[in-house]
């Protein structure tokens, strides 16, 4: 996927989602099956890259730090509107926001609790409701979270997979990624952001105008100019970059060029 021509290797800070690409997507947030050797395979790759290593996600900071403990990331949570530096600080979050947030939360609950199908996540800074048991009810989905933004104008739509999400207007992927990318141990390297859903699509186009790769998984459109197959490919891709790393510059290409 990444050709090193014989010249010097590049430092890479690699970012990654979490939901649909180092794990399989479930029928419910909470329905996820984190596989065992995950938290090995990520240690391997905070230590192939220097520990610029961070998830990019939709999840909240805390639900991260559950599913991949004992190990405590660089994390962008919420799309964004989390944040934790690779040092531990975390960013606080504007006190409107999460009062925000609750409030559309608090107005979809009616249509929820109407449709067993549907369900309400509620972040601190953000808010999804996703329709996957209940596709039918996308309309619907739509419809009440155009009505809740109306009262709160400093959020916008985000639609993914079988999702949709209501986060604050200026937070996204894409810009959480250029912020790591000031920080260390990220600045001066070359961003590579791996993803698979719409909502990835800002961190795609950031890492490629700050000279990186975007590497989208699976079919769709996509700003991103590589892709990969399934998450078990991410798995071989995350690898494959460690080797990389550590590769001579003299070396043969380690990995062909991907395809579209």
């Amino acid at each position: 996927m990444i050709q090193n021509g014989g010249g010097a290797v590049p430092r890479l800070a690699v970012f990654t989602d979490f939901d649909g690409t180092l794990v399989e997507i479930a029928e419910t947030p909470d329905a996820i099956d984190v596989p065992s050797e995950l938290t090995e395979r990520i240690d391997r790759a905070l230590q192939d890259f220097d520990h610029a290593f961070a998830v990019l996600t939709g999840r909240e900071i805390a639900e991260i730090d559950h599913y991949l403990a004992p190990l405590q990331l660089p994390v962008a949570g919420a799309h964004g509107a989390q944040r934790r530096r690779a040092d531990g600080t975390l960013e606080a979050i504007d006190d409107a926001v999460i009062s925000g947030a609750d409030a559309i939360a608090q107005s979809l609950q009616p249509l929820a609790i109407a449709n067993p199908g549907l369900l309400v996540e509620a972040k601190d800074g953000a808010v999804a409701m996703h329709f996957r048991q209940a596709p039918e009810l996308e309309g619907e989905v739509h419809q009440a979270m155009q009505e809740a933004l109306v009262e709160h104008p400093q959020f916008t739509l985000v639609p993914g997979k079988m999702v949709l999400e209501a986060r604050p207007v200026g937070f996204d992927k894409g810009a959480a990624l250029r912020a790591f990318m000031q920080e260390e141990p990220f600045a001066g390297r070359t961003p590579i952001f791996i993803g698979d859903d719409r909502t990835d699509e800002d961190a795609f186009r950031a890492a490629q105008e700050l000279g990186g790769i975007g590497i989208k998984l699976g079919s769709g459109d996509t700003v991103a100019r590589m892709r990969i197959a399934d998450v078990d490919s991410v798995y071989a891709l995350l690898r494959g970059l460690g080797d990389l790393a550590h590769r001579d510059p003299e070396a043969e290409p380690l990995l062909s060029d991907a395809t579209h």
